[in-house]
């Protein structure tokens, strides 16, 4: 152990625990951040000391635990165990989720938690009775706000910087701004508080907020042994319903816009769509007119949206940085950068100011009211890290000094401005960002992605907090002038007709995820007077029962009420919401339903008066079928340009592991629908011969030579599953 004025270093996990609970006197409310950025080796050593200790009072507050994949039943451990153990290699376990998972928590260990995976603690009783439902940016207050000692604890990368060891917050920048701004007040009111760091160089070292020096932290865990690889998100298949949601969303987004899209299949079905509009512009145009998406909506698309490709490009917002992001970069759409200082902002979205400068550019800049009549030494400081001035100059009592010479910042003697613009400015801008994220987590294709990058390219993909991301509050107008144009673009469960969006909990109150910040983003959606909010909402849910409407007549939860209602889309088209009465909503929103539904959402709507009637849903609106959107997808899927492919991006899984996946996943939805029928199809099957098409799935499965009878019926079961999906 190494003491000095900043931060005490450690070596040894089992020390770091020593520190802390000696410090909190073993009431701890321990903090850790979403997702990817979690010490594995001080979250466990902390729940084991608590487990093992029952004078501990240990809180956990986080979210997203990742968890790598179980098995219930041999079948299962057959497809998963080899994914496991190539895709989280040497990726530990938190111990506090294995034994949440068998409902062995000790009784002086409670869970906190904001966000959850999608459906993952449904059926949990503990997870349900002690979820934060809070905005993302009340998150910092609320871990703050706890009635004892806080601790929070994160992996960072570290890095030397011009001799200084400095750390990175970077897949984790996301609370930290907002937990620092709370310190004092905690520390005041009698709390005590520990910051902790864990050196972790698998992460990449991101710029921007995320870089602090040392004197940040109260305790550094650095120790290679303790280094682990990032846990992989492997891409999600993307469906025909998430194609045709994310090219409608594609065409609403505005060349020298901002973006905001999340993680999973619609996020790469948006990407996706918007790189085929850049790079295959024909063939884009040509889907949006064949699909009917110009004749039913060209003209909101020439009013907010756009089909041609991005020559200003986007500049991606996000709370979220996720790998979707950085294949829009690749594909030359995500390139308009942003600068942190107001003035410049502004001049280059009047189009005064580009990247070149030129004298007359800069002349412009330099006259604005906030740099006369004097020009003073924090101007210039921000004006030379954008690349105004030139490097090198330095200031000096009212004066920019490149050597011998002085150049004078009064700028009511107008001889001084042409002084500074013949001998001072740079040759372009500088330090611009071309996409801002407050985390990130993803494949391993994207940690290689930004590992490999150099620092000037990974200074384009800033990391900062949920408090300058999700809100405008503090700096407003130049957050305002740096996404223009916004698409803030959300996912939701379900929308009833009259505009109410539910996307985190049913209507009994279970909590499918959180809210995370969507509501931050409906917000600054309306805040911002050229930004729109996009709420996505898949039209069709399959069930075990069948097929079930997502668009409803009336629903007892809501997370987005109906009087911030903006844009929806569904798979079969898009719903204008914004402004409009609620006869027009009511009928914007069955026109996107699946037209299985349509019918009964027409009679309870004229039922409740909300429409009138006489009234008939148009037409063009009543073909909304999941057959009739695959039909029309599949001549673009047939040029062999990778058109609305199910992984657009590619994946970590073998041909295999697809086919079979997909297979047995179809198989366990016969069962579900048609099980007589189902089992009488594997009898026959039973008394078949394996053809050689099903071999390489077999051997996947370790079951091309099986050794006993059960794995002879495991085996046939598989051939079954393949043959009835048409794989062989």
């Amino acid at each position: 152990m190494i003491e000095h004025n900043g931060p005490t270093y450690y070596t040894d996990v089992t020390k770091v625990v020593d520190h802390i609970i000696e410090a909190f006197d073993k009431k701890i409310a321990f903090g850790m951040p979403i997702a990817l950025g979690k010490s594995y080796q001080i979250a466990n050593e902390i729940y084991r000391r608590a487990k093992s200790d029952p004078t501990i009072e240990l809180t956990i507050i986080t979210a997203l635990s990742l968890e790598k994949p179980t098995w219930s039943n041999d079948l299962e451990r057959r497809m998963l165990q080899p994914l496991r153990d190539r895709v989280w290699k040497d990726i530990p376990d938190f111990d506090y989720m294995l034994d949440l998972r068998k409902g062995a928590l000790p009784p002086n260990v409670k869970m906190k938690e904001f966000y959850y995976k999608a459906g993952s603690v449904k059926n949990d009783p503990m997870a349900q009775q002690n979820h934060y439902s809070s905005n993302y940016t009340h998150v910092g207050r609320d871990i703050m706000n706890e009635d004892c000692n806080v601790l929070y604890c994160h992996a960072v990368a570290k890095k030397e910087i011009d001799g200084k060891v400095c750390y990175s917050d970077s897949c984790n920048a996301d609370l930290s701004l907002d937990i620092k701004k709370f310190i004092p007040e905690a520390k005041a009111a009698g709390k005590k508080f520990l910051h902790v760091g864990h050196v972790n160089n698998s992460l990449p070292f991101m710029y921007g907020d995320a870089v602090v020096g040392e004197d940040d932290y109260d305790i550094i865990l650095d120790n290679p042994e303790y280094e682990t690889p990032l846990f992989s998100v492997p891409k999600a298949p993307v469906n025909t319903a998430d194609h045709m949601i994310g090219l409608h969303v594609s065409s609403l987004v505005k060349d020298g816009g901002s973006l905001q899209i999340g993680i999973g299949s619609l996020g790469d079905a948006i990407a996706s769509a918007l790189i085929m509009r850049n790079t295959a512009n024909a063939d884009y145009k040509k889907v949006l007119e064949d699909l009917g998406i110009n004749a039913r909506y060209g003209t909101l698309v020439d009013h907010i949206g756009g089909r041609e490709p991005f020559e200003e490009g986007l500049y991606g917002t996000t709370e979220m940085l996720v790998d979707a992001f950085i294949e829009l970069y690749k594909g030359g759409v995500i390139k308009r950068r942003v600068y942190g200082n107001l003035e410049i902002q502004r001049l280059i979205n009047e189009g005064v100011l580009s990247e070149a400068l030129t004298r007359d550019s800069v002349k412009a800049l330099l006259s604005q009211e906030s740099f006369q009549p004097i020009m003073k030494k924090d101007d210039f400081e921000s004006l030379q890290h954008f690349g105004v001035f030139k490097p090198g100059l330095t200031w000096n009592d009212y004066a920019i000094v490149n050597g011998e010479a002085r150049y004078s910042t009064d700028f009511r003697d107008g001889a001084n401005l042409d002084a500074i613009l013949d001998n001072c400015i740079g040759e372009s801008l500088l330090n611009g960002v071309i996409a801002h994220g407050g985390f990130f987590i993803g494949p391993n294709q994207f940690y290689d992605t930004l590992r490999n990058m150099s620092d000037d390219e990974r200074k384009l993909f800033e990391m900062t907090g949920v408090a300058v991301l999700n809100q405008l509050y503090g700096d407003e107008k130049l957050r305002t002038l740096q996404r223009k144009d916004a698409r803030f673009v959300n996912a939701g469960m379900i929308v009833s007709v009259v505009g109410n969006i539910a996307s985190d909990a049913l209507e009994n109150g279970t909590v499918i995820s959180g809210v995370g910040g969507q509501y931050n983003f409906v917000s600054m959606a309306h805040a911002i007077d050229d930004a729109r909010l996009i709420m996505m909402i898949r039209a069709v849910k399959e069930t075990a029962n069948g097929p079930k409407s997502n668009v409803v007549f009336n629903y007892g939860y809501t997370t987005v009420p109906r009087h911030l209602k903006d844009i929806v889309v569904t798979e079969y088209g898009i719903a204008d919401l914004r402004g409009k009465v609620d006869h027009e909503v009511v009928a914007a929103l069955i026109n996107v339903a699946d037209s299985r539904f349509q019918g009964e959402l027409l009679e309870k709507a004229k039922k409740a008066k909300k429409l009138p009637a006489d009234y008939e849903i148009p037409a063009e609106y009543r073909n909304n079928y999941p057959e009739v959107i695959a039909k029309k997808l599949q001549p673009f899927r047939a040029m062999g340009k990778k058109y609305f492919d199910t992984f657009p991006f590619g994946c970590e899984f073998t041909k295999e592991e697809l086919v079979l996946g997909r297979s047995l996943r179809e198989f366990k939805a016969k069962m579900d629908k048609q099980k007589i029928k189902t089992i009488m199809g594997l009898a026959k099957q039973m008394i078949s011969s394996v053809p050689d098409e099903a071999k390489p799935y077999l051997k996947r499965m370790q079951l091309d030579r099986p050794g006993d009878f059960k794995e002879k019926m495991t085996q046939k079961l598989v051939t079954f599953a393949l043959k009835e999906s048409g794989q062989i």
